[in-house]
Parts: structure tokens; sequence; C-alpha cells
């Protein structure tokens, strides 16, 4: 198996919902469903990799009080060099609906200040030489973003093949956002974007499509996914060819963090060099499995049947 990393935000999630409709200020409402959990997107995607068996480093930094322990400790051993920030650590209040969607309001804490070194005290170079390093967050760790050049430059200097799944941006897709995205994705081999980025951001209807002109300014021989909710996902892969998976139809509890596994799972299946088909498969199944299950239930350790190398 291919090693895997991820860099980028850990914070806290509260969740509580589900809330409907919109309270009025001044008011009190109370709800069934509390959770206080391991969150962000580099949380979310080690959690997953975690329960899925898989071994991999994570790259984050924490706040300097009682919420930075907590998460140093769910991640043990592999968050002992992780950096600690003299600010509080950020937290994210998800308000869940009745549909499965949310609302998050969220702390600017310590994200912020994660920068190129605290990812390069963590991450081993050689160690990770042939494999996968997943870069998300990108709108909320801001001294990191700031020298992404410089960790496309490490990471091309060890062979690794950086996936990209940036999150929205808090002021939106502008004209900035968009433009720094597209240069980031430049440098990628692999891209992991939902559907409404992926439109956005390449500025066309079709998913497909946009995924197509996206891609095309990536490296050669790049990949591009489009996560697609309940209609599954596609992805434009080295060859150009488009790869099609729909998703099992589930009651759904909670969506958060959905797209987080969703990438654990892929890249997961990817370093056991399975088939694209088969990544897409794999991740749309445990994400679904895992947004329709309380306590969250990613379904164990990834097996697949068959051979190794079987063509998608």
């Amino acid at each position: 198996m291919r090693p895997l990393a991820v860099i980028g935000n850990v914070n806290v999630d509260l969740i509580v919902g589900p809330v409907a409709p919109w309270p009025k200020a001044g008011t009190e409402t109370v709800v069934d469903h509390d959770e206080l959990r391991v969150g962000g997107q580099a949380g979310n995607t080690g959690l997953a990799w975690q329960a899925l068996g898989v071994d991999f480093a994570i790259a984050a930094n924490v706040g300097d009080d009682q919420f930075g322990r907590w998460l140093g400790e769910a991640f043990g051993v592999r968050a002992e060099k992780w950096a600690i920030r003299p600010e509080g650590t950020t937290l994210s209040v998800g308000m869940t609906h009745p549909d499965g969607e949310r609302t998050f309001f969220t702390t600017r804490g310590h994200l912020p200040r994660f920068g190129l070194a605290d990812v390069l005290s963590v991450l081993d170079g050689p160690a990770l030489s042939g494999g996968y390093a997943l870069l998300c967050g990108s709108f909320l760790t801001e001294d990191l973003t700031r020298d992404y050049n410089a960790f496309f430059d490490w990471a091309d200097s060890h062979g690794i093949a950086v996936a990209l799944d940036t999150g929205w941006p808090i002021d939106g897709w502008t004209n900035a956002n968009c433009a720094a995205t597209r240069t980031w994705l430049s440098r990628c081999a692999l891209a992991l974007f939902n559907e409404v980025e992926t439109v956005t951001l390449a500025g066309l209807p079709s998913p497909e499509e946009a995924a197509r002109e996206i891609r095309s300014r990536m490296r050669q021989g790049a990949t591009f996914v489009v996560k697609r909710g309940p209609r599954g996902a596609i992805a434009i892969g080295p060859d150009g060819a488009l790869v099609e998976a729909a998703a099992p139809e589930v009651r759904v509890v909670d969506t958060i963090g959905a797209g987080d596994v969703f990438n654990a799972a892929f890249l997961a299946a990817l370093a056991q060099e399975r088939p694209l088909s088969a990544c897409l498969r794999a991740a749309t199944h445990v994400a679904s499995r895992a947004i329709s299950t309380l306590p969250r239930d990613y379904g164990g350790p990834m097996q697949f049947e068959g051979p190794m190398h079987e063509h998608a």
C-alpha cells in the first residue's frame, strides 16, 4: 500500500440539531441531538482512516487549551509533533436541519497560524515517497496557504502526489479565490471537489464539462473527482475517460464531513492501487454509511475482492 498523509485543519465540532424553523433572536430552542467531536477537513479524514484500518500521517496544529489537548489525544502518537499555538482552539458549531443540511458558526482560533514549518516538522518526506498527500482547508490555514508553492516543491522533491480539496471559501468563490485555486491545481495530481464547487470554479453548468475544463489545466495524467452527494460521484481519469459511481440510497442522519469521509475512502482505495471505478465505489459506499449512522460507523477496515489491478 502506498503511504498516505493529510495536511490541513483539525478543529473541534459541536453538532446540535435538528433546528427548524430558524430560531428568532432572543429565544431558546431545545434540540434532540448534540455531539462534541473532532472535526475539520483534515480531522474528519484522519478519523475515517483510523476507522478504516489505514496507516497514515497527519500534519496539523492545535490551540493552547483543553480542546487542543483533546484533539491531540484523538490521534495519539500521530499528533506528538503538532505545533501548539497560543491562540484558543478553533471551534465550529454546526446546526443540522431536518433535510440533513447544516449551518456552521466557526471561530478563527488556531487555524490561521498553521504554517509550512509545522507541516515539515511532522511529515517524513522520504517515508511518504510514492504516496499521496491530501491538502485541505486551504482558505482557513492562512500561513500555510501563503507557502503552498514551497509545499508543492517539497512534495515534488520526494515524489509525493498531492490531492487538493480546498473546502468552501469563507468569502465565496471570488475571482481571487478562483484564480488561486486554479494555480494550486496546476501543481496537483488529484482534485476532490463537490459539484457546486466544480461548476462554480469552471463557470460551466455541466459537472463533466467543468471537470474536464479544470483537469485540462492540471498536471499531465491528473484525475479530477466530482462528489455529487446522493447522485454518487464522477471522475475524469488519467486517460481522460469518464468514470461514474452511484451512491446507495440511505436515510441521512448527519452529512457533516461527508466529503472528507469520501476523500479518505477514495485515497485509501487508490493507495491500494485499485482502479478508479473501485475507488469511486468505495468512497460513495463508505461516505453513505457514515452519514446514515449514529454514532457514525465507517464499516470497518477496507477490503476488496478480486485482483488488485483490474481495469477501470
